[in-house]
């Protein structure tokens, strides 16, 4: 996801974004994702926007949720997820299918078919940092939201019509985003897989 509502995923960048801006106080809330590249990215974020969700995120895979940390511990956080990035090496990701959540959650979702266990171990050893380990309401579980919280008719609609989706692609890097409170979710950084 981009603040452009743009997205641009799997792609290797090392350059520094520090575009997004701490929240108030002393506390920035910040998320990791992976990007969803074209043209699967911008169409899934369509999709999501057309069931009516109120969360005009662009498509991801959540590595780590909204966190919200002391600013003066992102030093440590950014050389920790240069750590964890350094370690894991780039994976193909194959999103496939429809999945949901209800009725715990109403949540519907595409698939990740193939890639489940490096986006597990991702997301385990970012959550090893003492700076972002969080109790989690639900186990990890990686996919692609695509209806949250909407009518049941757009959580079944977005559940058929995207039931043959598929896409594969090179995961090369993830993001650190930011969010201030009152912008959108801001990209800071870009941590390429195997160094």
């Amino acid at each position: 996801m981009r603040a452009d509502g743009s997205v641009a995923g799997g792609v290797a960048r090392s350059v520094d974004r520090r575009d997004g801006a701490p929240g108030a106080g002393d506390t920035i809330q910040i998320g990791i994702a992976v990007d969803i590249p074209e043209p699967w990215g911008g169409m899934l974020t369509r999709r999501r926007v057309e069931a009516g969700d109120p969360q005009v995120v662009p498509a991801h895979v959540t590595l780590l949720g909204p966190t919200e940390i002391p600013v003066s511990t992102l030093p440590a956080v950014e050389r920790h997820l240069g750590a964890v990035a350094a370690a894991h090496l780039p994976f193909t990701l194959h999103l496939r299918g429809t999945g949901t959540f209800r009725p715990v959650t109403q949540v519907v979702f595409v698939a990740v078919a193939a890639g489940i266990s490096e986006c597990e171990l991702l997301a385990a050893a970012i959550n090893a940092a003492p700076e972002l380990h969080r109790e989690a309401r639900f186990p990890y579980h990686p996919h692609v939201t695509v209806a949250q919280d909407v009518a049941p008719e757009a959580l079944d609609r977005a559940y058929e019509d995207l039931a043959d989706f598929s896409a594969m692609f090179e995961v090369e890097a993830f993001t650190l985003f930011s969010h201030s409170g009152q912008t959108r979710w801001q990209p800071r950084r870009d941590f390429r897989l195997g160094g």
